[in-house]
């Protein structure tokens, strides 16, 4: 999974988390909200006719107990009492059936209790009217209508809130008090002008008097607010609630127990004026007490829808903060990560390989190129960090092995440089054995073998010397003209007599690279030799051209594919490493041709020639070349059998020849490090009459000098020049030989046709190991 979607993911399931507790929180509080404002809807519609109609029926049921109990109640008056009743009847109906969603089921289902107990209403008057039933039947009718309706009330106070329900709850107190204070006024009016109660009357009205005490003394004033008890005070203080106190005290002690019941005291005559004070003064403070409830209700779901809002909008504004949050954080987090995988891909592709290759090189490396630590304290940096360390701890191994390596080459070259003086010593010896035996034909042939065999072992001790990270410090002063070159390329070959040679321009090379640029195309001469049939020729030609110098070896060796030609092309351009040459070590002369070219600047091309066999192209800088020399008039007729076969080498005569004095011979040339390169004296190399280059004397020979001890570069190696080393038959100058015809024996022939399959057969088994 990617990091996006793991950030993306840590900030979604809070952010939903959030939003779903935000969600619940808000419905509940729009519920409860709601539920305010359907109670609040209730007690608007039915809570004020609910206590009209109750104030009637209070009325009107006192007026029947009075009627009941014989006293002078005029049927005007019941009318009009009736009529009052029969209008809040009216005004509830109408409240009780208007349609209002905000209604509860049970608010609903009261007001139909007390709307079914209505319905007998007419009845219980038919039946006061002719005192058929009895009065208590009658009063109990209507205390069980106004009790339904003080439960209607209760049903009111059980809001969802708290603080409304503790507030609502002295209100149904005020008006079971009220009640109870009406009760005890029916019971006074039952008494008649005679003013007499049962028994059971009296208990009724003691037990109305202690309750409407204890109801307001409890209930009621304890849990009324500021203004609500200031209010109650001021009706306790007033004249009627003094006169109706003292007529309670009175009746409860005053009276007389006569048979049958209890007379009371003359004093309760006096209770219906101070009750009719009273009446209004308590129907206010209730009527005050439930519009406050319902006010605070209705500002309480106002609070309520405001805090919903506030919620919303707050926990709204936190998830888009949160989000913004998330959105810059991700981006913060993602951003510097990327920037981290593009230096690291950068240093990984770009700046490590480079530093690796100047290390392979030996050259030193800036620490500027490395990434330094930055010593963040975040995570990132911290990777950061990591990465540049763990780069320093590569860049310090390959260091250290590029050090190694370059010990290594230094070790190597420092061997080269003794096996050189032994392998010059040796020349020097065949060159003084050559000198002595000279007459003897036979023996001067098998020198001349072992005189090319220690030039190739000189020359791969060059070879060593070059991949050790070495140079060969060219002895030469005088620039060398390409035919010469050409000619002492050819001589450090074993089969030379097969080059043929041509220099269709006049040009000369520098001194500084005659020995690269000879050690280079006898690498390629060597290996065109070797991979081509023993009895055919190398044709090795040298012109200008536009980039410089253009020198073309052409071989007719077996075909090669061209991949193969790719793979080779490769080899010439690139510095392997010494696991590379380990495992190509039968095959390191393309190695040596590509470290030439490199110091050369040169161009070196292998491709198909259009004999079929492999052609070498080389393109020598024009900085490395020179404008020749007119060569004087005698020098520049060449005798026939050059002019005929200008490079092809012969055999060496029958019988001995005039001889000719040898040109002077320049010192031997000793491969050594880069770092010393010892200046030597000009010399010339004078070639012989059949165009082989000529040996000097035995006694031009340079000294060898053995390593030095305190670790300093080893001396140079003294120089030789190919091919001066030769009989003095081969020195004189030979006539043209006639054209004659082929004499070579069966046997000869099968010697070479054997040479040519070997060849062949070695380039096949190298070829089949390549492409496994």
């Amino acid at each position: 999974m990617r990091l996006r979607t793991l950030l993306i993911w840590l900030a979604a399931v809070p952010t939903v988390a959030m939003g779903a507790q935000v969600f619940v929180t808000a419905d509940r509080l729009l519920e409860q909200s709601s539920h305010l404002r359907a109670d609040v809807a209730d007690g608007q519609r039915i809570g004020r006719p609910l206590y009209d109609l109750m104030a009637e029926l209070q009325a009107e049921r006192t007026m029947a107990a009075a009627r009941w109990a014989g006293a002078p109640v005029s049927r005007a008056d019941l009318s009009r009492r009736r009529a009052a009743t029969d209008r809040a009847v009216a005004a509830f109906r109408r409240a009780a059936d208007a349609d209002d969603d905000r209604s509860t089921d049970q608010v609903d289902r009261y007001a139909r209790d007390v709307r079914k107990q209505l319905d007998d209403l007419d009845a219980y008057r038919e039946r006061t009217d002719a005192r058929s039933g009895t009065a208590d039947g009658t009063a109990g009718y209507y205390t069980g209508v106004i009790g339904r309706i003080i439960r209607t009330y209760q049903q009111f106070s059980n809001m969802d809130d708290a603080t409304l329900t503790q507030e609502s709850r002295p209100v149904v107190a005020l008006l079971a008090a009220s009640e109870v204070l009406a009760h005890e006024d029916t019971i006074l009016a039952s008494a008649g002008p005679a003013g007499k109660l049962s028994s059971a009357k009296f208990g009724e009205l003691t037990n109305a008097v202690g309750a409407h005490r204890f109801l307001y003394g409890t209930s009621v004033v304890p849990y009324l607010p500021a203004d609500g008890r200031k209010a109650y005070a001021r009706i306790a203080s007033s004249d009627a609630w003094k006169t109706k106190t003292g007529i309670e005290n009175a009746a409860l002690s005053d009276h007389r127990d006569i048979p049958g019941g209890v007379a009371l005291p003359h004093a309760v005559r006096g209770w219906p004026a101070a009750y009719e004070k009273l009446v209004p003064e308590l129907a206010a403070l209730n009527g005050d007490r439930l519009r406050a409830v319902l006010d605070h209700a209705d500002a309480t779901a106002d609070d309520l829808e405001t805090e919903v809002f506030w919620l919303v909008a707050g926990s709204a504004a936190g998830l888009v903060l949160v989000g913004g949050v998330v959105v810059f954080t991700t981006r913060t987090v993602l951003r510097r990560l990327a920037l981290l995988h593009e230096r690291t891909v950068a240093v990984a592709e770009e700046t490590l390989p480079g530093i690796v290759d100047r290390l392979q090189r030996g050259q030193s490396v800036d620490a500027d190129m490395l990434p330094q630590p930055r010593h963040e304290k975040d995570e990132v940096g911290r990777i950061s960090d990591a990465f540049a360390r763990v780069v320093a701890v590569s860049v310090d191994g390959h260091r250290q092995l590029s050090d190694e390596r370059r010990g290594f080459g230094m070790f190597t070259a420092g061997i080269a440089s003794r096996t050189g003086n032994l392998v010059s010593r040796q020349l020097s010896l065949t060159e003084d054995l050559e000198d002595t035996f000279g007459h003897d034909e036979a023996l001067l042939a098998q020198l001349m073998k072992s005189d090319q065999l220690t030039v190739g072992m000189r020359r791969q001790i060059e070879n060593l010397l070059i991949l050790s990270g070495g140079e060969i410090p060219d002895p030469h002063s005088e620039p060398m003209r390409v035919a010469d070159l050409l000619r002492e390329a050819a001589a450090e070959v074993e089969d030379f007599r097969r080059i043929e040679r041509v220099a269709l321009d006049e040009v000369s090379v520098e001194p500084r690279v005659i020995s690269a640029i000879s050690h280079l195309l006898a690498e390629l001469l060597d290996n065109a030799t070797r991979f081509s049939p023993p009895a055919s020729k190398v044709a090795i030609r040298a012109e200008l051209v536009t980039d410089g110098l253009s020198v073309e070896i052409e071989d007719r060796g077996p075909r090669v594919a061209p991949e193969r030609y790719e793979e080779m092309n490769a080899r010439l351009h690139a510095a392997p490493p010494y696991a590379v040459l380990a495992e190509n070590a039968h095959r390191l002369g393309l190695f040596v041709v590509g470290h030439l070219a490199d110091q050369l600047q040169a161009r070196v091309t292998l491709r198909r020639s259009t004999f079929g066999g492999t052609a070498a192209i080389v393109i020598i800088p024009e900085e490395h070349l020179v404008p020749a020399e007119k060569p004087p008039a005698a020098a520049e007729k060449p005798p026939a059998a050059a002019e005929k076969h200008p490079v092809r080498a012969e055999a060496p005569a029958a019988g001995p020849a005039p001889r000719t004095p040898a040109p002077p011979r320049p010192e031997e040339r000793t491969p050594g490090l880069v770092l010393h390169p010892r200046s030597r004296p000009p010399a010339e190399s004078a070639p012989t009459a059949a165009g082989l280059p000529r040996r000097q004397p035995a006694e031009a020979r340079a000294a060898v000098r053995t390593l030095p001890r305190d670790g300093s570069a080893p001396p140079p190696l003294p120089e030789r020049v190919p091919q001066t080393h030769i009989a003095e038959q081969l020195r004189e100058q030979r006539a043209p030989e006639p054209v004659r015809a082929d004499t070579e024996t069966p046997e000869e022939v099968a010697d070479a046709w054997s040479d040519y399959e070997q060849g062949t057969e070695t380039v096949e088994i190298e070829l089949r190991q390549d492409q496994s």
